[in-house]
């Protein structure tokens, strides 16, 4: 997207009724009708097609007639709307490579003697989040935490995090958005690792301890996922992934 149209992107966001149905059709995962936009946002469908085609030719959305739904009703199918794979440089997914170049920057500066690169930046990653999450942690007192009411608070934090986080089932938040993409593009290992440690200090501050951050790469999302710990009891501890893990970028 060129800067002309980024800016005309962020202009037709400037509207709260668009915006609102623009993040609705994204966290849908799905496509998504006129009258389900209209009911998300409290309008009409006529109101809420004026909306979605205008963020259709901003290039946020695209569109198409579908059926959807298992009866097939007579007629025309509806028309559906999608995001379009068009990314608007003004955080839309939202990047965080500010929150990366400062981890990389603060392990340049604090590697230890014993210490590689990787595992400066790995233990950096690690205590950024866990700086977060003992952040969250005070302001939301939320005591001790089991897995349900842990990753309900995590999918508030992550969503301000530019994470993306959906919840397909009550037990899994998966992460719909890599903040560091398309950094994550060119070293997929280094960048997936390091999210796994930001995500696993994030928990680990917040005390959500019934929880663990898990490698499950995905296409087009992030490479980590979150669930009860495997044991059903308290994790000790998240280790991070080993230099060979795989991971895919997002």
């Amino acid at each position: 997207m060129t800067s002309t149209s980024a800016i005309g992107a962020v202009a037709v966001l400037d509207d709260d009724l668009r915006r609102g149905m623009y993040w609705y059709v994204r966290r849908a995962r799905r496509p998504v009708t006129r009258d389900e936009a209209a009911a998300e946002v409290g309008i009409s469908r006529k109101l809420a097609a004026f909306h979605l085609d205008k963020l259709v030719d901003a290039g946020l959305l695209r569109a198409r007639y579908e059926a959807v739904g298992a009866r097939r009703r007579v007629g025309r199918a509806p028309k559906v709307y999608e995001p379009a794979e068009t990314e608007v440089r003004v955080s839309i997914p939202e990047r965080r490579y500010e929150v990366l170049a400062e981890i990389l920057m603060s392990a340049v500066l604090s590697e230890g003697a014993d210490e590689t690169a990787r595992d400066v930046a790995v233990r950096v990653a690690t205590e950024r989040g866990t700086a977060l999450g003992a952040a969250e942690r005070d302001l939301r007192k939320p005591g001790r935490l089991g897995p349900e009411r842990a990753l309900t608070l995590l999918q508030a934090l992550l969503s301000g995090q530019g994470f993306e986080p959906g919840r397909p089932t009550p037990s899994c938040i998966r992460l719909h958005n890599c903040p560091f993409h398309p950094l994550a593009a060119s070293a997929p290992e280094l960048v997936c690792t390091l999210n796994h440690a930001y995500l696993s200090g994030i928990l680990d501050g917040l005390g959500a301890n019934s929880v663990e951050a898990v490698l499950a790469p995905a296409p087009g999302e992030c490479c980590v996922e979150l669930r009860p710990a495997a044991d059903g009891r308290d994790r000790p501890d998240h280790p991070a992934p080993a230099p060979g893990s795989s991971a895919a970028s997002a």
